[in-house]
């Protein structure tokens, strides 16, 4: 795949329409050259790669056999939708994915009418495929409606209840599971493509359905079959679980055997009823330092095609955050016997390769699975261990009724840290952790910090860990300002801020990863900067004082201002009854899109300039209302 990109076919292809133009007998070279022009994209502009080459065939098998977009094809997570992208005209720009005012990351929905649904979260397919096929029966449409879901997004019990739903309904619904690492996966090949296609095929269909209708006034006979059926699959294929959903199980099939899958896809698109089509493909496929490390290649910045990715080789550079926390979690750990870390397959993400070699026995992996995560976390925290929660923000969300009954409302030793708080780059508004503080600072029992440097993220983990009550240490993606990492860990004082500078006239409160450039502007224009640290229980004293001595207070927080840190020191003024002018500033009523950090950052006005020219605004606010007024 190295040598010069040539797309002969592929560049005839416009729509999907176009692709079903094609005899079945060019359609592996369509797949060889998308690969070639997905490889040589995406290794200069960065992105979701390995998934999306192992989907190649599926991709355009759906799109070949499918009357997309009149047919529905649901992508879950949408890591592997790069290719289903290029074939649904958006070729030109995918150079363009995931950078500011480019092609979004995951398919969405006023992107293109081939989007049928934003995702961008785990385990949605099914769900909404299910939906939009009670929506086409109710309309008497005869509509397609196609679920495509990997391993991973299957240990979610999201999707589990869809599965249970749709198969009660009976519901005209493929479900295709694109297996790449399950363990119920036999071994692939001829035999099992062969009984895949048999399954799907007609004459299986016509024999199970008239042996129904045959047996069905002898009951026992009946139940005996169903048991002889199920007992001769379950010895082949592990479709038995589906088949207790409701679904027809078919396959396993190859998903790089071209021949094969359409050959199956155009026998399901006959059957009648809930469809499941498991099908196994290869992270990485066609790519061989891909195949051999698919967890590098699932998402990568931009690469030498002939080299692949090399490591830069600096070393003893400034940790991560999440990396903060993957030491801090190594030491901790051999300090307390009680010590527990979950995550819900975020063991890369969120910094914990090193613990779980470490401490294999205190390492929790609960897959996708965020809810009972955390209410696993408040079963170990109800009997004598010390659970930490190491969790995306955006995945929070998904888990906010555990956190809420399970652990705030039982008032449970539960240190939750949350990674890639605030704006996060490139992966967009589906994976931004804006709404934490305001959906967490109204539960009670809660306390919530912010750090404003490496530092004081370890020495604020430690400070939560050793509280008997629920915790969060709340940080952003990446690393912070270069602050050096003590060892020696020491607790916080709960509640209580800290004044950075003092200056005159403004305050500027200042909220986690903010602090640092609010310091810079507070020197510039001579203002008092203080870093809040906790946002509850918020700093009484320190925001009255900051008042008594200051004309005009301003927040600053990488959080939506409704509901924020800002929202907290508004109730403490008015509380008091003080009167003085104080102006939220965070992250606006409305989505921030994808790009760097740094993109989102200005859009929002949260990077210096932003901030400078923000806080100016307000002081020169009395003086443009005096002239207008004479």
């Amino acid at each position: 795949m190295s040598r010069e990109i040539n797309t002969p076919l592929l560049d005839k292809i416009q729509s999907p329409a176009d692709l079903r133009k094609l005899p079945d007998s060019q359609l592996e070279q369509v797949v060889d050259e998308i690969r070639l022009f997905l490889l040589h994209s995406v290794s200069k502009s960065g992105g979701h790669f390995a998934a999306s080459l192992g989907a190649a065939e599926l991709t355009v098998a759906l799109h070949y056999l499918y009357n997309t977009p009149e047919d529905r094809l649901v992508w879950d997570v949408g890591h592997q939708a790069y290719i289903h992208k290029i074939l649904t005209g958006r070729k030109e720009r995918l150079n363009t994915i995931r950078q500011w005012e480019g092609l979004a990351p995951f398919p969405k929905r006023d992107e293109s009418e081939y989007d049928t649904f934003g995702v961008g979260h785990s385990s949605t397919s099914i769900s909404a495929a299910l939906g939009m096929a009670t929506a086409a029966a109710r309309q008497g449409l005869e509509r397609k409606c196609v679920a495509i879901i990997g391993d991973g997004g299957l240990t979610a019990g999201m999707a589990f209840e869809a599965l249970n739903h749709a198969g009660a309904q009976r519901s005209n619904l493929l479900v295709i599971l694109n297996d790449n690492n399950m363990s119920i996966s036999p071994n692939v090949g001829a035999l099992s493509n062969r009984f895949a296609q048999l399954l799907s095929g007609k004459f299986y269909s016509s024999v199970r359905e008239s042996g129904k209708k045959v047996l069905s006034n002898i009951p026992a006979a009946l139940e005996i079959a169903k048991r002889a059926e199920e007992h001769v699959k379950g010895l082949i294929i592990p479709g038995t679980l589906f088949e207790e959903f409701g679904f027809n199980y078919i396959g396993p099939v190859d998903g790089h055997d071209l021949s094969a899958l359409i050959s199956t896809l155009r026998n399901v698109q006959k059957l009648e009823g809930p469809q499941f089509l498991h099908v196994i493909t290869k992270k990485g496929k066609g790519y061989a330092l891909a195949e051999d490390d698919p967890i590098r290649y699932h998402g990568v910045t931009p690469f030498d095609p002939k080299k692949g990715i090399v490591s830069s080789g600096k070393l003893n550079s400034a940790p991560s955050y999440s990396q903060v926390f993957g030491d801090w979690a190594c030491d901790m750990a051999k300090q307390d016997q009680r010590f527990a870390a979950i995550t819900p397959a975020m063991r890369e993400g969120s910094g914990l390769v090193r613990f779980e070699k470490e401490h294999p026995d205190k390492y929790f992996d609960v897959a996708i699975a965020e809810q009972h995560g955390v209410t696993v976390a408040a079963g170990m925290a109800c009997d004598g261990l010390k659970p930490v929660v190491a969790i995306y923000s955006t995945f929070l969300q998904r888990a906010y009724d555990q956190l809420v009954h399970d652990v705030c409302l039982q008032n449970l030793p539960i240190l939750f840290a949350i990674d890639r708080a605030g704006c996060v780059g490139a992966d967009g508004p589906t994976h931004n952790g804006v709404y934490d503080l305001t959906f967490m600072r109204c539960l009670p029992n809660i306390i919530l910090m912010v750090p404003s440097d490496e530092n004081e993220c370890r020495q604020m983990l430690y400070t939560g860990f050793k509280l008997n009550q629920p915790t969060a240490v709340r940080y952003p993606r990446g690393k912070g300002p270069g602050v050096k990492v003590i060892k020696e860990m020491t607790p916080i004082p709960i509640g209580k801020s800290e004044v950075r500078r003092k200056g005159k006239n403004i305050a500027i409160l200042a909220f986690g990863a903010m602090v640092d450039t609010c310091d810079r502007i507070g020197k510039e224009i001579n203002a008092t900067v203080v870093n809040m640290r906790f946002v509850k229980p918020i700093d009484e004293s320190v925001i009255l004082d900051m008042c008594n001595q200051h004309d005009l207070i301003i927040t600053v927080e990488e959080n939506v201002i409704h509901g924020g840190a800002g929202s907290a020191v508004n109730e403490v003024i008015a509380a008091y009854g003080v009167e003085k002018k104080i102006i939220n500033h965070g992250l606006p009523d409305r989505l921030i899109q994808h790009g760097t950090r740094d993109d989102m950052l200005k859009d929002a006005r949260l990077d210096y300039e932003g901030i400078l020219n923000f806080i100016m605004e307000q002081i020169s606010e009395p003086t443009q209302k005096k002239e207008k007024i004479n």
